[in-house]
C-alpha cells in the first residue's frame, strides 16, 4: 500500500477530484487530501473528511504544525487535480503559499498534474511555458481534453477522465506499490512503429488497412516527453497526424511491410525498447504489376491475386539476436471480449514479446481519432493492466509501464 496525496485546487472541475480519490482507495492505497482555500468553495471539508476519514489539510499553520512537511514526508505520490493555470504557474516558479504548492515543493515524490481551465487560458503562451517547465523537471502532465467547459464554451481545457487520471498516476508506482520513485526514460532509446502498411498491386492500387497511426504517434510523443530518444517508423501517416508528433522525435517514413521490416531492424539494434503499434499487413501480392491493371471489356471475369506472407517483424525481432530489453507488440482484434483475449493470449505465446497490447477495432473503435481500449497481456497471456480513454491516455499508461519495466531491469 502506498501513501497518495491528492492536491485539490480552486477550479470548477474540483467536483471530479473525489473520483480520483476513490480510484486510488480502490487500488488499495492510503489517500490524504490537501486543498487550497478556494477549492473548498467547490468541495467542502466534510466531503473530504467523509471520503478519507482524515482531516483535510488546508491551513498552512494549522494548530502550530508544519503539516505540509508531514504530507511531503509520507507521500509516495502526489496528484494535483484539477491543476488551475494559477497552480501551474506557482509550481513552475517554485511559489509555496498554499497547502498544495507547499507540499509539492517539500516532497521528492513523483508529481502528476491534471490541468483544467478555459481554452484561452490553457493555450496562452505563459501556461504552455509553465507546462513545458514542469515536464522538463519530471512532473507528469495529463493534458486536458476537448469538450464542454464550465463557462458554457466548448474546446480544449476540460479535465481528463478522473478514472484515467488515477490509473495513469498509479502506474508510476512500482509493481509492489510501496515505492513511488519516478520512472522516466531519460537516456533510453525507444523505437515505435505506427500507421498501416500498404502492399502495392500496381502503380495505383494497394492492399491496406484503416490504421491512422494516431496511437503509435501518441506513444512516441509520450516517450519523448518522458525523456527518451525516440525513433518513429511511420507507415502512410497523414500530415495532420504527423503534426501531432512531439518535437525531437526522429521520423522514418515507410510504405510497405518489407520497408517497415528493414527500417525497424536497422533502428532497433541499440534500442532499449521496441513498441510495435503499426498495423502491418499479413500478406502482399506475389507479383506487383508495372502498369495499371485493366478491365477486359470483353469479359465479365475479375482478375485474381496471388498472395504471399509478409515477414512477422515482431516475432523476428523478439526471437532474434538484436532483441532490445523490452518488446511490446500490438494485436488489433475483432470479436467478443472472450475471443479477443484468446487471440491475444495466443499471440503472446507465439510472438516472444514481453507484452501484447490487445485492442478491439471496428467501425467506431480503435482506428482514427476515437477512444481506445487496451488490454495489456504479459508473455504468459495473463492480463496485467487495462488502459481506456483517449490515445494520449493509453500512451501515457503504456509508457509508464515501459519505464517501470526498464527501471526494474537495473536493480
Amino acid at each position: 500500500m502506498a501513501s497518495v496525496v491528492v492536491g485539490v485546487t480552486g477550479g470548477v472541475a474540483a467536483f471530479k477530484a473525489p473520483i480520483v480519490v476513490r480510484e486510488c482507495q480502490r487500488a488499495g492505497h492510503d489517500v490524504r487530501v490537501a486543498a487550497t482555500l478556494s477549492s473548498l468553495d467547490f468541495v467542502g471539508r466534510s466531503t473530504w473528511e467523509g471520503i478519507t476519514s482524515r482531516p483535510v489539510a488546508v491551513d498552512i499553520a494549522g494548530e502550530g504544525r508544519a503539516e505540509h512537511v508531514e504530507l511531503a514526508r509520507v507521500a509516495d505520490l502526489i496528484i494535483v487535480v484539477p491543476a488551475t493555470a494559477n497552480t501551474l504557474a506557482k509550481l513552475a516558479a517554485g511559489f509555496a503559499d498554499d497547502m498544495v504548492s507547499l507540499t509539492v515543493l517539500a516532497s521528492a515524490a513523483p508529481v502528476v498534474v491534471a490541468p483544467a481551465m478555459h481554452s484561452n487560458m490553457w493555450l496562452a503562451s505563459a501556461t504552455q511555458a509553465n507546462v513545458a517547465t514542469l515536464r522538463r523537471r519530471g512532473v507528469h502532465v495529463i493534458d486536458p481534453e476537448t469538450g464542454a467547459l464550465g463557462s458554457g464554451d466548448s474546446g480544449i481545457g476540460r479535465l481528463a477522465d478522473p478514472v484515467s487520471i488515477a490509473r495513469q498516476a498509479l502506474a508510476l508506482l512500482t509493481a509492489g506499490g510501496h515505492s513511488a520513485q519516478a520512472h522516466t526514460l531519460a537516456g533510453r532509446t525507444i523505437v515505435v512503429t505506427a500507421g498501416g502498411t500498404r502492399e502495392p498491386i500496381d502503380p495505383v492500387r494497394y492492399l491496406g488497412n484503416r490504421s491512422s497511426g494516431r496511437q503509435g504517434v501518441a506513444i512516441a510523443s509520450a516517450a519523448a516527453r518522458a525523456g527518451a530518444r525516440v525513433r518513429l517508423v511511420a507507415a502512410n501517416i497523414d500530415a495532420s497526424v504527423q503534426a501531432l508528433v512531439a518535437p525531437g522525435v526522429e521520423v522514418h517514413c515507410v510504405g510497405s511491410a518489407m520497408q517497415m521490416r528493414d527500417a525497424t531492424m536497422e533502428l532497433v539494434g541499440d534500442a532499449d525498447a521496441l513498441v510495435m503499434a503499426a498495423a502491418v499487413a499479413d500478406f502482399r501480392p506475389e507479383h506487383t504489376l508495372g502498369a495499371k491493371m485493366k478491365k477486359d471489356p470483353g469479359s465479365t471475369d475479375a482478375p485474381s491475386l496471388s498472395l504471399i506472407r509478409n515477414p512477422d517483424i515482431l516475432a523476428e525481432i523478439s526471437h532474434g539476436p538484436h532483441r532490445p530489453p523490452l518488446v511490446i507488440g500490438f494485436a488489433a482484434e475483432t470479436g467478443t471480449d472472450e475471443e479477443i483475449m484468446a487471440f491475444g493470449a495466443d499471440k503472446a505465446a507465439r510472438k516472444g514479446a514481453d507484452y501484447i497490447a490487445v485492442n478491439r477495432v471496428g467501425e467506431t473503435t480503435g482506428f482514427g481519432d476515437v477512444p481506445n481500449e487496451i488490454r495489456l497481456l504479459d508473455a504468459t497471456g495473463t492480463l496485467v493492466d487495462r488502459y481506456v480513454g483517449s490515445k494520449d491516455d493509453v500512451a501515457a499508461g503504456l509508457i509508464a509501464r515501459a519505464a517501470a519495466f526498464l527501471d526494474n531491469l537495473k536493480r
